[in-house]
């Protein structure tokens, strides 16, 4: 038995030693990875989905944040309009309440006019009828004497008669007379009655128009620059440089000098000798248009003896002397006399004659400091900050304008106050606070040099005085 199973090992030994030598690395199977290594990719995969929905809500809530800042702006600026409006409007409702009350003023006056034209024509028609009833009273009793006139002529008439006669011939005619010139009175007075109320009439079409306004007048081109030719060198040489030296040398009467500024070409100017003043402008009644060109407001216009503006170019030529005042008297049509001084300088003509003031003294509100800086502006010139407009051409007068600004001292004469804020924008005015401007009777700006101001004040204390009301007169 033993000896049966030692082949069969032999044979099993020898089937499978060959397959032992010659084997081969059985192929290596796929790994599948760990468990742990797919729930990190799929942690990962999951970080970076959560990454991106948060950078787009931020950028979502970026571009909601923006939105809602956009429209808080808005909302903002809608409202700050309607603030600005509701200012507007609430000016608006002052001055219409104002208004109207100037109005009803009128209408009463009108009413009290309109009662004495009645009056007196009720006057007049009584002695109408008086003079009718005298007169057929008359007539009666000329019938009566002609009745016994023919009865008389029937008989021989007395001397007594006779003359009885004619006296009452010459009564007669006398009262036929008295008659014709009754007539002729009431005949008078019936058309002063209808001028009164032709006048009547015309004052109410302009109270409701609200027009009194002068028709301007084409402004006459003031005396040009005195040539060198025309006067000896040592002339112009004693030619005073301003108003001020005039005044220094003894000078006290008002009038129109020749004066030379800084060594530039002579011109003739009004010195108001009351300070020793040279005058650069004169508004009072209306009888010079200011709505003028470039060309015009450089060079001057009007008359001295009325309304005028001396020009740009010598109103350089004063302020170039240095240490200059800006001296502005203004006078409104209720409320009486105010001024205003500011330390003054002009730039030249290639900086459009830009004004620098610093106030100095007065009893008026300030707002010719918003001016300070700016270049001068006419229709035909636009230099103002105010963009898409012009406000020389709207104000209808030359200026130093901002946008447009809070002074209009050049612009159209009307007499009383006009009604409409538009149409006191375009009239002379100064505006006394953020709610209240006024329009102008009176305008004058001069020039005098700071020194003035010390030298003369004893002079000039009563004068100004006498020209200025108190601060206390400045309207409200």
């Amino acid at each position: 038995m033993r000896i049966a199973s030692i082949p069969l090992l032999f044979v099993l030994s020898a089937a499978c030693a060959p397959a032992l030598c010659g084997k081969e690395e059985p192929p290596v199977a796929q790994l599948e990875p760990p468990a742990e290594t797919q729930s990190h990719s799929t942690t990962l995969e999951d970080v970076h989905l959560l990454e991106n929905g948060l950078l787009q809500l931020g950028q979502s809530l970026r571009e909601f944040v923006q939105k809602t800042k956009a429209q808080i702006n808005d909302i903002l600026q809608k409202l700050n309009i309607f603030n600005h409006t509701y200012h507007q409007l609430s000016v608006l409702n002052s001055e219409i309440k104002q208004e109207e009350e100037e109005l009803k003023k009128t209408t009463t006056a009108l009413k009290i006019t309109s009662e004495e034209i009645n009056n007196l024509s009720v006057e007049i028609s009584f002695k109408v009828d008086s003079i009718v009833l005298e007169k057929g009273r008359l007539q009666n009793k000329v019938e009566g004497l002609e009745k016994k006139m023919s009865s008389l002529s029937q008989g021989l008439m007395t001397k007594e008669q006779v003359a009885e006669i004619d006296g009452l011939r010459d009564v007669i005619n006398s009262q036929e007379q008295s008659i014709l010139e009754l007539l002729k009175a009431v005949s008078e007075q019936s058309d002063q009655i209808n001028h009164q109320r032709t006048k009547i009439k015309i004052l109410e079409e302009k109270v409701n128009a609200k027009e009194y306004s002068i028709p301007p007048i084409e402004a006459p081109t003031l005396t040009p620059y005195l040539t060198s030719g025309s006067t000896s060198t040592a002339a112009m040489m004693s030619l005073p440089s301003d108003c001020s030296e005039l005044f220094n040398r003894g000078e006290r009467v008002s009038g129109v000098y020749t004066i030379r500024p800084n060594g530039s070409e002579p011109f003739m100017a009004f010195c108001d000798m009351t300070y020793g003043a040279t005058v650069i402008q004169r508004r009072r009644d209306g009888s010079v248009n200011f709505d003028q060109t470039w060309e015009k407001y450089e060079n001057g216009f009007g008359d001295f003896q009325g309304e005028y503006w001396l020009g740009l170019r010598k109103i350089y030529s004063l302020a170039t002397q240095g240490n200059s005042v800006l001296h502005i008297q203004l006078e409104f049509w209720k409320q009486g006399r105010c001024f205003v001084k500011y330390r003054f300088y002009l730039n030249g003509a290639g900086s459009n004659y830009t004004i620098h003031l610093t106030h100095l003294s007065g009893n008026l509100p300030d707002p010719m400091s918003n001016h300070t800086g700016m270049k001068f502006s006419t229709k035909d010139r636009d230099n103002d900050n105010l963009q898409d407009s012009n406000c020389a051409h709207d104000y209808r007068g030359g200026w130093w304008f901002n946008a447009c600004g809070d002074i209009n001292l050049n612009g159209r004469y009307f007499y009383m106050r006009r009604k409409g804020r538009s149409e006191r924008r375009r009239a002379i005015w100064w505006k006394l606070s953020r709610k209240v401007s006024y329009s102008l009777r009176l305008t004058q700006i001069s020039v005098h040099p700071v020194a003035a101001l010390s030298t003369t004040s004893s002079t000039s204390a009563s004068s100004e005085t006498d020209f200025l009301l108190s601060s206390t007169n400045i309207p409200q």
